[in-house]
């Protein structure tokens, strides 16, 4: 049985299927879920240890708004949040955890497509007790 559960909010169906098989082959275990909606209501109901969080599917900000409403939520706001988008460096965009924890209140912002191995060190840095 996995130690640890993993969130996975992403409507990249494919990616969803590669991130499940690199942590599950670290033994995580991976739920997912396509949309925000479906995502808060995991949230709240697993208690996943980690969120990884994609910022564009329904609207070009969903992954924005799931991270406040889980942010101001008692029952999910300490739960760490890796935010994964396809927009990022090339757009100038750069994320510093110290300064814009306001404006984006997530621990880690990755560039996609993330290398398998920097996905799981990333994941291993926020579950420091994890496997």
């Amino acid at each position: 049985m996995a130690d640890k559960t993993i969130l996975v909010i992403d409507d990249d169906i494919d990616l969803v299927e590669i991130i499940r098989v690199t942590l599950e082959n670290q033994g995580y275990r991976v739920i997912d879920a396509q949309n925000g909606e479906r995502g808060l209501e995991l949230a709240r109901d697993q208690a996943p240890d980690l969120i990884l969080l994609d910022v564009m599917m329904g609207t070009i900000d969903e992954g924005f708004q799931v991270a406040y409403q889980l942010r101001s939520d008692a029952g999910t706001r300490d739960i760490p949040i890796l935010m994964l988008t396809a927009v990022g460096d090339q757009t100038g965009f750069a994320f510093d955890p110290g300064k814009d924890q306001d404006f984006l209140p997530v621990d880690e912002f990755l560039e996609k497509p993330v290398s398998p191995r920097r996905l799981v060190d990333l994941v291993r840095k926020h579950l420091p007790t994890s496997i």
